[in-house]
């Protein structure tokens, strides 16, 4: 294992990089204890790598790359644990007809008017259900979406293809409208 050099000195990361760390969790994860967790898992991670920061590197950059991956792999987990919603077939076939047109159904059903709603309920509801994503869908819709990164970016952090993103995008977005239809209608609002 290699030494650090001896202008690394990890006892002062969290008063040189904690502020800035913790708002990038705190902006993707939008959840404090979450984000107070994976940014002391970046330092734990950097404490483990070290010999892997080079003299060049500079510090508060190599611990956002861990940071990062860190809550990449939060929002992953957190997708995993959660429970999922019916299969994808039930959810295409109460929207969809054989054609891809609305079935009748979700035409009878009307639409959530969104500016009936209190936002604050709204927001709650949102994220009920995208809690409830499976696998990389929740991922992949916070950093396209919300955090509106672009494809290539969000490829690259996830570890897809341009086509499995569209794939989980669509995914995603047909199981969130279901979600909050079906849940606003039973009035978990």
């Amino acid at each position: 294992m290699a030494v650090p050099t001896p202008k690394v000195d990890p006892s002062k990361w969290l008063e040189a990089h904690g502020d800035v760390l913790f708002a990038f969790a705190f902006s993707r994860l939008r959840d404090r204890d979450a984000a107070e967790e994976v940014v002391q898992e970046a330092f734990l991670g950097g404490l483990r790598n070290l010999q892997t920061l080079s003299e060049q590197s500079f510090e508060g950059a190599w611990l956002m790359g861990i940071l990062k991956k860190k809550v990449v792999d939060r929002i992953r987990e957190k997708s995993k644990r959660a429970l999922s919603l019916e299969g994808e077939d039930q959810v295409v076939s109460r929207l969809f007809d054989e054609k891809g047109n609305w079935s009748n159904a979700a035409r009878k059903a009307g639409s959530l008017r969104l500016d009936a709603l209190e936002q604050a309920e709204f927001r709650d509801l949102f994220e009920l259900c995208l809690e409830a994503l499976p696998g990389n869908q929740a991922a992949v819709f916070v950093l396209k979406e919300v955090q509106q990164e672009n494809t290539e970016t969000v490829c690259k952090e996830l570890e897809i293809s341009s086509t499995n993103l569209w794939v989980l995008m669509h995914r995603a977005r047909l199981r969130l409208a279901e979600c909050i239809k079906t849940r606003w209608a039973m009035g978990d609002a």
